[in-house]
């Protein structure tokens, strides 16, 4: 099968209102295919997706000791973020440290997701800045490992000896030759790859180890980072933070723009990538907690869970009006 297939139903009542399909791939540590949905070659910008391996180099390469970076800024470097106060100030002291500040940030200003932080700078007249870029985490780690390499200040062009680390951790990991590219929200290149190449890259995560060698070192860390400080990967109220704490900080997951989704499953050693073609986010999250439940990961009957599956739609009165949930092919 090379078609989408339908992933989410949304029903208003007992009439199915919309539909949402796409392309899932489930692999083992070998890189074989368990499990697929749609097209496994389909070739898609994975987008914030591939944070963990954009992060790669950065602890691959010892810049990440050399600077003395925690857990919780590996996190970080993986991180798509609300902009609340604790990633404000870590990404504000994380650049204080390593001599730089928010002018030498490459992505540009965002509005906070937090609402109280966005409200605040509202009423003090303060503008958004690029510390509250979703990507400054990341851009962080840029910088850091700029820095660790002794490289020019324009670590997000493409010939850059950074973006050019991202692009060989992006093919050696997916096994496939980078599919081109497109510039990121962030400023950042983003390397397209088949659903089956991103699923083969996060078993790799999912099955690396600390101690077999540099490069499983580093994803293992970055991995267990991830599972364990969820608040800095996402923050409070989104899909990523409440599944990784409902899967009780074991599973590393992440999502990126466009409906793309990516698990990494230590346990059973699988790597998962999904993509809905629409890129409705809601349909991404409703399909990767079905996956998640589907290899065990997930209770389904968790209060988290069910905030994704078979969930309650409601009018602006509270009442019930429909039910979100998973296509047949993911029940």
């Amino acid at each position: 099968m090379t078609d989408p297939v339908l992933m989410t139903e949304m029903w208003r009542g007992d009439i199915l209102e919309s539909m949402h399909h796409g392309h899932a791939v489930v692999c083992n540590a070998a890189g074989e295919i368990v499990e697929a949905w749609g097209d496994p070659e389909a070739v898609v910008l994975p987008r914030s997706s591939s944070k963990m391996i954009q992060a790669l180099p950065l602890v691959e390469s010892g810049a990440a000791d050399a600077a003395g970076l925690t857990e919780t800024h590996l996190a970080m470097a993986c991180a798509s973020h609300n902009a609340s106060a604790i990633h404000n100030d870590m990404v504000r002291d994380w650049l204080a440290a390593q001599g730089f500040g928010e002018d030498d940030l490459r992505c540009g200003p965002q509005e906070p997701r937090d609402l109280a932080i966005r409200d605040d700078l509202i009423r003090c007249g303060d503008p958004v800045c690029r510390v509250h870029n979703n990507c400054s985490g990341k851009h962080s780690g840029f910088l850091t490992l700029t820095k660790h390499l002794g490289a020019g200040s324009e670590y997000c062009e493409i010939d850059h000896p950074v973006q050019k680390a991202v692009l060989a951790a992006h093919e050696e990991l997916t096994q496939e030759n980078s599919a081109g590219y497109g510039i990121d929200g962030c400023s950042a290149p983003n390397h397209a790859s088949t659903l089956r190449g991103m699923a083969r890259a996060m078993a790799f995560y999912a099955s690396a180890r600390e101690g077999n060698g540099t490069r499983e070192t580093a994803a293992a860390r970055l991995r267990t980072a991830m599972a364990k400080h969820p608040e800095y990967v996402a923050g409070e109220g989104r899909a990523c933070t409440n599944l990784m704490r409902a899967m009780g900080h074991t599973v590393a997951i992440k999502t990126g723009a466009e409906a793309y989704f990516v698990a990494m499953l230590p346990e059973q050693g699988l790597g998962v990538a999904l993509k809905i073609v629409d890129g409705a986010t809601r349909a991404s999250e409703n399909a990767i907690a079905a996956i998640l439940v589907k290899l065990g990961a997930l209770d389904p009957a968790h209060p988290e869970a069910k905030k994704y599956l078979d969930a309650p739609i409601r009018n602006w009165d509270g009442l019930q009006t429909g039910l979100m949930k998973a296509g047949a092919a993911l029940r």
